[in-house]
């Protein structure tokens, strides 16, 4: 299993002047000003502040306290050259309980945010929910619980009304496989609860989330935006001769659970007898999949890693390699007999393997099957050991992987893949989930202690890749 990745440095690689160079992040991560002006407790808020479920006891309180630097983050972005910036709007930043009355200062907040990337040329790209559900919500039942999908099309309707004069892109969901599963299956995320049951429930919920929020959206925004979903497509690799089932199995929970519904209309037949076990799925109504399956303009594609399984013979020791940490339960509900299995390196510091090669084939796989659909990358990057040197980062590791995974779109566009664009995961180092601030994937350094932002060589490569729309080589 050789990642096939020293093929990917072709420097010098142009892409054509519509191509879009972006970075993104996301509210928990970057804001900070968790209490301030109005902003209700999310589940993240609640999750780490609980000893034990960060790895050093971090929370989001502060991190890189984008809400009070916001200037200085928008002249950064554009030093960078960025053509693009995709965010996420906390919605207790919006509406504090999760429903009801609307927060004036965090539509202000996000108002401004969007102004001022426009007024610096840089295309806002908007996503609803990344993962920091309102805590109130989530005490009536969070993702589970159908009624967070209609409260969520609310607060869509909210936030469309008020930027939906500016916003170019609008995202439903980032990666709704790691709300469901880590969030409800495993406990690996927050709110922390294992229940597969449950977390197949929070998948539909997130589907018609998605399908109910494009609804209210398009009924208040004013200008012609893009619409969009962003899903962490894992790319799969079989291991040995019951890899192709194991591959099968993980690919219905995984990948074809959002995107049968979301793009086909249904959920695959295999997902529904592989999870009976666990759910009879009565949760999907009559009328749920007319309301999920909504036209979308581009899907966003988030890539890290490849992920290698195999049936478990049931015997042997099986291992851990999804890359989180082991918590209560699983987050693969009725997929019990699949093993994953460590791949071969390099990799990166969250312990993922570094293949551009599994990013072109995946692109490609999308393509085939959504022949139609214009994609977009809205995450890649990489974590390493930052070090600093007489007050630079030269992190010649990110700026290669950089270059490979870009030489892999291009390769992937050359082969006829409809892709419109690139953002870069992630702008600012920021508080990395349930690693806290242990692993730093930005581009920019941020000192956590006096939040001064350095530019790192890879940020530096990156402003050239941007401004040039070349490939750079490095150094």
């Amino acid at each position: 299993m050789t990642s096939g990745n020293a093929d990917y440095r072709d420097d010098g690689l142009e892409f054509p002047a519509d191509f879009v160079f972006g970075s993104a992040t996301a509210s928990y991560q970057i804001e900070g000003a968790w209490n301030e002006d109005g902003r209700g407790p999310s589940i993240w808020d609640t999750f780490s502040h609980t000893p034990g479920l960060v790895s050093d006891g971090s929370n989001g309180d502060v991190t890189d306290d984008h809400y009070h630097h916001l200037d200085e983050d928008l002249d950064l972005m554009a030093s960078l050259r960025l053509e693009a910036y995709r965010f996420s709007i906390s919605w207790s930043r919006v509406i504090p309980t999760g429903s009801g009355a609307v927060n004036a200062a965090g539509i202000d907040f996000y108002s401004r945010l969007v102004d001022g990337l426009i007024a610096r040329g840089i295309r806002p790209i908007a996503t609803l929910y990344h993962w920091d559900l309102p805590q109130p919500l989530e005490d009536a039942g969070g993702w589970p619980n159908r009624d967070t999908a209609y409260r969520f099309a609310e607060y869509a309707a909210v936030i469309g009304a008020a930027l939906g004069d500016r916003v170019h892109t609008w995202t439903t969901l980032n990666e709704p496989w790691c709300s469901a599963y880590l969030g409800y299956g495993s406990g690996a995320h927050a709110p922390g609860r294992a229940n597969g049951a449950d977390a197949l429930a929070a998948v539909h919920h997130l589907n018609l989330a998605h399908g109910l929020a494009l609804g209210a959206l398009r009924d208040v925004v004013s200008n012609d935006p893009k619409y969009s979903v962003t899903l962490n497509l894992h790319a799969l690799r079989g291991v040995g001769e019951s890899g192709q089932e194991a591959v099968r199995q993980i690919d219905a929970l995984a990948n074809r659970a959002f995107t049968g519904p979301m793009l086909h209309g249904e959920y695959p037949s295999d997902l529904l007898e592989d999870t009976a076990s666990v759910t009879d799925w009565s949760f999907v109504l009559p009328g749920d999949l007319e309301l999920i399956h909504q036209p979308i303009d581009v899907l966003g594609v988030n890539y890290y890693s490849t992920t290698a399984v195999r049936v478990w013979d049931g015997v042997t020791e099986r291992v851990a390699a999804d890359g989180h940490k082991p918590a209560a339960g699983t987050p693969w509900p009725g997929a019990d007999r699949v093993e994953f299995v460590q791949q071969d390196g390099p990799y990166t510091e969250m312990g993922w393997n570094i293949a551009p090669d599994g990013f072109e084939q995946l692109l490609w796989d999308v393509h085939s099957e959504f022949p139609g659909l214009p994609l977009m990358i809205t995450e890649n990057g990489a974590a390493f050991a930052d070090v600093v040197t007489d007050g630079a980062v030269h992190d010649v590791d990110r700026s290669d992987y950089l270059r490979r995974h870009i030489t892999a779109v291009h390769r992937a566009r050359e082969r006829g893949v409809d892709l419109r664009g690139y953002l870069v995961w992630s702008l600012l180092d920021n508080f990395e989930w349930a690693y806290g601030f242990s692993k730093r994937f930005g581009i920019v350094r941020v000192d956590y202690g006096t939040l001064e932002r350095t530019v790192k060589d890879s940020g530096r490569w990156y402003a050239g890749l941007a401004s040039t729309h070349r490939i750079p080589p490095i150094g």
